[in-house]
């Protein structure tokens, strides 16, 4: 188990250094820093002390272990846009990105698990085609369209919902949530209802899937030969099996919800991580694209390595092999 670990870490530790070389290129290649902090009318004078004074004079290999070092500590700068230091600006917006995605992948699990289950034990059922026809279009139709869908119904026709922004908010300490109040739960509604559709349509036909898999197998029917009922059969063997690989894609997919959050942000006005990139590509500001790519990564290193290990102690298969492969 010790060595799985150190194994696991020794390959995040790659990983992140190569995603910290590429985000350290955006600083090379994409825009020059001193021209958008000094304008166009600095002297060479005052181009030469700006390029000093950011280290950006110094050999390649020094400014990138220097990058290195401070985004280990949480330090990516200055946002050339705002003036502000991009940790701090960071900060505020991930409470806002953290509160859509918890609430999307709940969502996501809570329908997604019991659709996929209902549809491979009722194939064929009128209900069962409607919600696969239903994954369909949420794995077809684009995100964007469906925020601008749920727009157009719920806060310009029915004039249910609000259409953007995040609504009010509680500080708790330097972290606010909206959480607390019903105004911030009714902004949340589209936003978090958009983000969740696509992982809830793949959650559904990969449950479903790997349901009428693991039901071919020979101990489902030995179970069924010892005389077990449906349920026993369905939910205490078949559900079980069926949730260890759900386990590592749905691990995978949470990272991949703050990943994409870009768009469902982008579209509700959402304040969080993800408009605070996209805004910074519009403007070039290059620490701000750095550091998120950085933040991007160091999260979907943890949750791997945690799926991993969850993985490592649900499946005792993988603890034989280890086991007979030391031996």
């Amino acid at each position: 188990m010790l060595a799985f670990i150190l194994r696991r870490l020794a390959q995040a530790v790659i990983v992140m250094l190569t995603v910290a070389f590429i985000s350290f290129m955006l600083f090379q290649y994409v825009g020059d820093p001193v021209t958008n902090i000094l304008g166009q009318d600095a002297t060479p004078e005052q181009r030469d002390q700006m390029r000093a004074d950011l280290g950006l004079d110094q050999p390649f290999f020094v400014q990138f272990g220097r990058f290195v070092v401070n985004a280990a500590q949480g330090e990516f700068g200055l946002s050339l846009r705002q003036g502000q230091k991009v940790s701090t600006l960071l900060m505020e917006r991930f409470p806002a990105t953290l509160e859509l995605v918890i609430v999307a992948a709940v969502i996501a699990l809570a329908i997604g698990i019991p659709m996929g289950v209902y549809t491979a034990l009722r194939r064929g059922t009128f209900l069962s085609q409607v919600m696969l026809t239903f994954s369909l279009l949420g794995v077809s139709l684009p995100t964007f369209l469906i925020g601008i869908l749920l727009i157009m119904l719920f806060s310009v026709t029915l004039g249910w919902l609000p259409s953007f922004g995040r609504g009010p908010v509680v500080d708790l300490g330097g972290w606010t949530t909206g959480w607390l109040s019903p105004a911030g739960w009714k902004h949340l509604i589209l936003p978090s209802v958009t983000l969740a559709i696509f992982q809830l349509t793949l959650i559904l036909r990969l449950v479903r899937a790997e349901m009428l898999e693991v039901l071919r197998t020979d101990y489902i029917k030995f179970a069924r030969a010892r005389g077990l009922s449906n349920r026993a059969v369905h939910f205490g063997h078949a559900l079980k099996n069926t949730l260890v690989p759900v386990m590592t894609i749905t691990g995978l997919q949470l990272g991949g919800l703050i990943a994409f959050a870009i768009i469902t942000e982008t579209v509700f006005q959402w304040p969080g991580m993800g408009l605070l990139f996209i805004q910074a590509v519009t403007f070039a500001d290059i620490p701000v694209m750095a550091a998120y790519l950085c933040l991007i990564a160091l999260i979907f290193v943890i949750i791997n390595l945690v799926v991993d290990l969850l993985y490592f102690a649900v499946d005792p298969r993988l603890r034989v092999e280890r086991a007979g492969g030391g031996h």
